[in-house]
């Protein structure tokens, strides 16, 4: 599907240029309450919609203007507050509403947001939903008569709702008395939530990143900057360290020693846990970018893997289509299905620290067997875009770099989908070969666009 605005992870961008102003997001709620009031056309009950959002300043604004936008479609509308985007998704289908909005840019800095759409039943609308909505966007706004008019209230228990929920799924035979934890929230949407859901299981917390003042969301803390967690861990000498992102839908995790765990080890943690107690179902679905070395190990388990592009929504379809239920990026983004219908980086921590518990054990020791392979990203920057794909002379050092991989090691190109940069990477064993690889790779990419 060609879509104008709405992207992997819906529609985002700089605050004050399109798309993200007022009078595009008032559109774009009327647009999308258009779309759910057909609903109510067949005889079913008026929508409903919850609407959340992370900490940025620009939040009220665009909240507002959603909510105008809604209501004037006729639409019912439920307001949050701050509240992690997988608690929006949990919301809207435990209260059984028509859809969930988030208004969040997730990882990126204050000056960014988007809008995310849940279903539902809790999951990112289907293609053909939003291909509804773009569609609507070029239909006048009609406000609909008074009596029609969307009503809004705020739900004031929200937050407790969704903490109860992720202890829900933590192992009722099973606490965190006796462990310290390092919850870093980022200054986003957890900061207020995520501290409380470990304390509340037994564990001492030590919170940062819990003082969001509208501009500081992902601002040197968080999971996107991990190093401020593994030197809190240190500093207060914590067993573990926890960082969310500024949505809270992201997760990464250090040891008491500082060291840090990136997605593929977390994911490969939940997923050991699983194996080691007989109760895994299906495979594992991760990207292009998963390290080989996963994918390695898991094949050792008699666990089948799979690919999907880049982007937690392609993983999500993976998992649905082969009926599989764990998957996710090294960015840190980790599904668990049956526990819930979303990347949640509260509840993936809490699977992981249900494993360790179990064992005793910290991550290191846990996921020891996991060596990852080196991993060297070149990017490539052009003056025009250059189809590699066809080009002979790159392919050529692309069956040469894998060649002298000798089959345990991966080449991938990939074009960016916003700028003329082709991205170079290279996996392997021996990093310095790996290295060497990648910049020759990088080299032909440049000189073959450049003749």
């Amino acid at each position: 599907m060609s879509r104008k605005y709405f992207g992997t992870d819906g529609v985002r961008g700089r605050v004050g240029q399109s798309p993200i102003t007022p009078d595009f997001v008032l559109k774009l709620g009327f647009a999308a309450g258009s779309v759910l009031a057909q609903d109510a056309a067949h005889g079913r009950a008026r929508p409903t919609v919850v609407i959340g959002k992370d900490t940025r300043i620009s939040g009220y604004m665009l909240e507002s203007a959603l909510e105008a936008g809604l209501s004037a479609a006729g639409i019912d509308v439920i307001l949050t507050g701050p509240m992690p985007t997988p608690g929006v998704a949990y919301l809207t289908r435990a209260q059984r509403l028509s859809a969930g909005v988030m208004i969040s840019a997730s990882h990126n800095p204050y000056d960014d947001n988007g809008i995310k759409f849940f279903s539902a039943d809790g999951l990112k609308l289907p293609d053909e939903v939003e291909a509804e909505i773009e569609r609507r966007l070029d239909e006048p706004l009609v406000t609909l008569p008074s009596i029609k008019l969307g009503k809004v209230r705020r739900i004031e228990d929200a937050g407790g709702r969704y903490i109860e929920f992720c202890k829900s799924t933590f192992p009722r035979q099973l606490d965190l008395r006796g462990m310290k934890l390092v919850v870093d929230c980022a200054n986003g949407a957890a900061w207020a939530i995520a501290p409380d859901v470990f304390s509340e299981l037994g564990a001492e917390v030590i919170a940062i990143g819990n003082a969001p003042n509208g501009t500081n969301i992902n601002d040197k803390v968080g999971a996107t900057h991990p190093q401020t967690m593994c030197d809190a861990v240190r500093e207060h000498r914590a067993d573990f360290g926890i960082a969310l992102d500024g949505d809270a839908d992201r997760l990464a995790m250090c040891d008491a020693d500082g060291t840090l765990f990136d997605g593929d080890h977390l994911l490969y943690a939940m997923v050991k846990d699983r194996h080691v107690r007989g109760i895994f179902r299906g495979g594992v679905a991760g990207t292009l970018m998963t390290n080989l070395a996963l994918e390695q190990v898991l094949g050792k388990m008699g666990i089948p893997f799979g690919r999907a592009k880049v982007g937690d929504r392609y993983i999500m379809e993976m998992l649905r289509e082969r009926g599989w239920e764990c998957g996710g990026e090294n960015s840190g983004h980790l599904l668990c299905l049956e526990k819930h219908t979303t990347g949640d980086g509260i509840i993936s921590a809490l699977q992981i620290l249900g494993a360790l518990r179990r064992m005793g054990q910290s991550l290191g020791q846990y996921t020891a067997e996991l060596k990852l392979f080196p991993q060297v990203l070149e990017n490539v920057r052009l003056a025009t875009k250059f189809d590699f794909a066809s080009n002979a002379t790159v392919q050529e050092a692309v069956k040469k770099a894998e060649a002298d991989l000798a089959g345990d090691g991966r080449v991938l190109l990939r074009a960016s989908g916003t700028e003329p940069v082709i991205r170079v990477m290279v996996e392997g064993r021996n990093g310095e070969l790996v290295g060497k690889l990648a910049k020759d790779i990088a080299g032909v990419i440049k000189a073959a666009a450049t003749a």
